[in-house]
């Protein structure tokens, strides 16, 4: 069983991007990491840093219930920029097998967030 990130569009070709719980957590540390901060040092996730301490466009995705609730298209709008930034300054670097699944999922999340946005509808966390 995983978790799926899909336009709340309720149109089964949409583009979806999906994990399983454990690669979904892996992806947000990674993420994490990329905006300067540790996801286990945060207020939900182990730790006592409260989330108005880091400065992250990504913040809703970071700290969100990891399947129920969704995203709105203008916090999706927010994010694409920081996500495209991210896939722009990692890629290249070559050889990492981890570095390339993740930013896959960047570039699949991207895809999903853009169509969420050109529909405006939610991003759905299911």
């Amino acid at each position: 069983m995983g978790l799926m990130l899909s336009p709340g569009d309720d149109d089964v070709t949409s583009p979806d991007v999906s994990w399983s719980y454990t690669g979904f957590n892996m992806f947000r540390e990674w993420l994490a990491q990329a905006e300067g901060f540790t996801l286990a040092e945060m207020n939900g996730f182990g730790g006592d840093r409260v989330w108005s301490s880091v400065s992250t466009t990504l913040a809703p995705l970071l700290d969100h219930p990891d399947d129920d609730g969704s995203l709105a298209p203008a916090q999706c709008a927010a994010m694409l920029p920081r996500l495209e930034a991210i896939t722009d300054q990692r890629q290249h670097e070559d050889g990492n097998p981890v570095l390339e699944r993740r930013l896959d999922d960047v570039r699949q999340l991207v895809t999903v967030m853009k169509y969420c946005l050109e529909k405006d509808v939610e991003l759905i966390f299911c």
